[in-house]
């Protein structure tokens, strides 16, 4: 790591790679299906997200029989792994695949080590979606940016994960969501939510139901794309309270999007300031409380001073 904090943070506006960041989240649907078709259900679909790991992002461990699986992207030798609890594995190099072979290997290198796993072929959350066998329009690796990739997702995990120490209610894993592709940690006030509408594109209206059930205040990092077309990182509250939209939040850069009804602050406002880690945990800090002060969280039971390494924390 550099000495100046912002060397950290790099560059990867989503226009520099467009092909890749398509090809890269069809391909983050197969593993996460995957891991969706043999993990029981746990609340608000936790259980179908990656995690980020210093070389990229995994499954974790994944049930099979007696044992488990697990599937890592590696973002620094580029290429997928298939790691079983007997000892057996299986790789191959991401470069030269389309969404179809990409299919293909994983199922053969399964096949391999006596995984049968059968999965959903469409993808989801997308537009016009191609069955993964028969995709073979999406075929960019960009291996420069995604090491870029990853490096945000390193930092921003790192960055959530101190966030999140700060709240004693429910508050989610900082996970990665295949469908929308983004980094998101999620805050709970305890009480329970209007049902959600659904609609989301080519995702059953039960899973969206399911994963709103409860008042959130949920943040994020996301490539961009459509209305946001470029990195961001996002907060919003479901519901949404009345004021929520008019509140002032930190830094300057964040402003409130209309068009996704969320506050947003572009990555490069956090990539050039002078201290990207304090910009991204304040852009955190005031729209939570934006959304808990808004929806009269109980913030003296829910809330507590930021942990620190070797601390206990005081009671």
């Amino acid at each position: 790591m550099s000495s100046d904090p912002r060397a950290n943070w790099p560059e990867l506006p989503t226009a520099a790679w467009r092909e890749t960041y398509a090809t890269l989240h069809l391909w983050t649907q197969v593993i996460g299906k995957i891991r969706l078709a043999r993990s029981p259900w746990l609340n608000h679909s936790w259980h179908v997200a990656l995690y980020v790991t210093p070389r990229g992002l995994t499954t974790s461990p994944i049930p099979d029989d007696a044992g488990s699986f697990q599937i890592d992207f590696d973002f620094i030798d580029h290429c997928l792994r298939i790691a079983t609890s007997d000892g057996r594995k299986r790789q191959f190099a991401l470069a030269g695949h389309s969404v179809a072979s990409f299919y293909a290997a994983v199922k053969s290198q399964l096949a391999e080590l006596g995984i049968a796993v059968v999965i959903d072929e469409t993808p989801n959350e997308l537009p016009d979606p191609i069955p993964f066998p028969k995709d073979t329009t999406h075929a960019s690796y960009d291996a420069d940016a995604v090491g870029r990739f990853l490096q945000i997702l390193v930092n921003s995990d790192r960055v959530f994960k101190q966030f999140r120490t700060g709240f004693l209610g429910k508050a989610s894993p900082v996970h990665f969501f295949w469908g929308s592709f983004d980094l998101a940690v999620t805050r709970f006030s305890g009480r329970a939510a209007p049902r959600h509408p659904g609609g989301v594109p080519h995702l059953p209206d039960s899973v969206a139901t399911e994963a709103y059930s409860h008042e959130v205040s949920s943040a994020g990092f996301w490539p961009g794309g459509g209305a946001i077309d470029y990195p961001a990182f996002y907060s919003y509250a479901y519901p949404e309270p009345q004021g929520f939209r008019n509140a002032a939040v930190k830094p300057e850069a964040a402003f409130f999007s209309e068009a996704l009804s969320e506050f947003v602050l572009p990555y490069d406002a956090v990539r050039n300031a002078a201290d990207p880690d304090a910009a991204l945990l304040a852009f955190l800090q005031s729209t939570y409380e934006a959304a808990a002060i808004a929806a009269k969280w109980d913030r003296d039971a829910l809330e507590c001073p930021s942990g620190q390494p070797g601390v206990v924390r005081a009671i």
